[in-house]
């Protein structure tokens, strides 16, 4: 998988004029050597997966009540004596029973707010024991606006069941990825389907290694945004190969640019759509973080955002500086790819050396103008690399010595 050289002068072998970074950004001509640069991009991904899988390893995941089991109680937050706060729900939950719970959180807003106390499991008595401490300690309201006990509620979580999520889950991921391989083998081709589920694959493993590291609570909400980055991943992924395979329509049969080059132009090309798109993508996650949990509370959709956002940005990274770079190193194996690699080398070389013997610029049309999408673009390129390709193989002609030629003039008469 060598490193080639992505070269950024025209066809002309005149460098472009300098431009800032957000032109260049905007304009997409290639000026970003993202593929050039690809192991640079494989050892800092390898590097990454390498740290998520040894957290993964070692430290495991923080698996929330509905994977692992347990109590969960749940009481008004408006009490006789005001709004009662998640610390106070708290403190005589550890008064009752001498330890903390493991999660306590508040629900909904208003009138309509709730606090919950998630636990490990816990047996009838203790219950009981805790349900009548929070009631004599706070005073929950009833529908009635009435202090109650019945008000405050309790719910026992089986561990199966958040297996049977997780099975589940595995399932649909093991489906999606299946299906999305023989999409992109029909629409595209192997390499292509290849780089894309690797970038999958790293999105799914840094988005779990990230919840690891960080401790980030694993619940069923995980697991639905974990499958719903996979699409929008697929989805920037796709894009970007759509527009390396316009890019390198006919490639073989062309000396002006390599592979590599082709799909380096592509990345650039697409780099500002990709940026756009996550940053709207984006606005309505935090938008999901900020209501569903300082606003609401609500602890699903803090879940399910956070791992929105940690997957997004992992899928616009592997988009960009994965997939393609992958496909590139996967396409230069192949023989027949190299060797037009070196077709195009040889070529430059060519011009290169022709303008310093003349003085003139080559006569090329510039790359930059070159769209390979065009049909009529394509065929007058291809024209002119056949009619290159005639003139390269006439042998070059030679005046006769003077000795080689005939003295006098032909008397037409045949010599007996």
């Amino acid at each position: 998988m060598g490193e080639s050289k992505v070269n950024t002068t025209n066809a002309a072998g005149e460098q472009p004029a300098k431009q800032s970074v957000f032109q260049r950004l905007y304009t997409g001509t290639g000026a970003f050597d993202i593929v050039g640069h690809r192991r640079r991009w494989f050892l800092a991904f390898g590097a990454l997966i390498l740290v998520c899988l040894t957290s993964m390893g070692l430290k495991g995941f923080n698996f929330g009540i509905d994977f692992e089991g347990g109590t969960q109680i749940q009481l008004p937050a408006q009490g006789a004596n005001g709004v009662i706060t998640t610390d106070q729900a708290q403190e005589v939950f550890s008064d009752a029973l001498g330890m903390n719970p493991a999660e306590t959180q508040q629900v909904g807003s208003g009138d309509s707010a709730t606090i919950q106390l998630r636990s490990e499991t816990l047996d009838p008595a203790e219950v009981t024991q805790v349900k009548q401490a929070l009631f004599a300690e706070l005073q929950p309201l009833g529908t009635d606006g009435q202090p109650s006990e019945q008000a405050i509620s309790d719910s026992r979580v089986s561990a199966s069941w958040g297996s049977e999520i997780s099975r589940q889950a595995l399932i649909a991921l093991a489906v999606f990825l299946v299906l999305v391989a023989v999409f992109l083998v029909l629409y595209f081709e192997k390499w292509m389907a290849l780089s894309a589920l690797v970038a999958l694959l790293h999105d799914v493993i840094v988005t779990a290694g990230v919840y690891s590291l960080v401790g980030f609570q694993v619940t069923p909400a995980t697991a639905i945004g974990l499958l719903t980055i996979l699409g929008y991943s697929l989805y920037d992924t796709v894009v970007v190969f759509d527009k390396v395979k316009e890019n390198t329509r006919g490639i073989l049969n062309l000396t002006r640019r390599t592979y590599a080059e082709a799909a380096n132009l592509a990345v650039n090309q697409t780099l500002m759509r990709s940026i756009n798109t996550s940053v709207i993508a984006l606005l309505p996650v935090l938008g999901l973080l900020i209501i569903g949990y300082i606003l609401l509370g609500s602890g699903t959709l803090q879940d399910l955002a956070l791992v929105l956002i940690t997957g997004m940005v992992a899928g616009t990274f592997s988009s960009v500086c994965l997939a393609t770079p992958l496909l590139v190193s996967l396409k230069m194996r192949e023989p027949k790819y190299r060797k037009q690699a070196e077709k195009v080398y040889a070529r430059r070389e060519q011009q290169a050396r022709r303008q310093s013997e003349n003085g003139v610029a080559a006569t090329d049309v510039d790359d930059d103008h070159f769209d390979p999408g065009d049909d009529e673009q394509l065929a007058a390129e291809l024209r002119r690399e056949k009619a290159h390709a005639a003139a390269a193989s006439v042998p070059a002609r030679h005046p006769k010595s003077a000795t080689q030629r005939r003295s006098g003039r032909p008397s037409g008469k045949k010599k007996r």
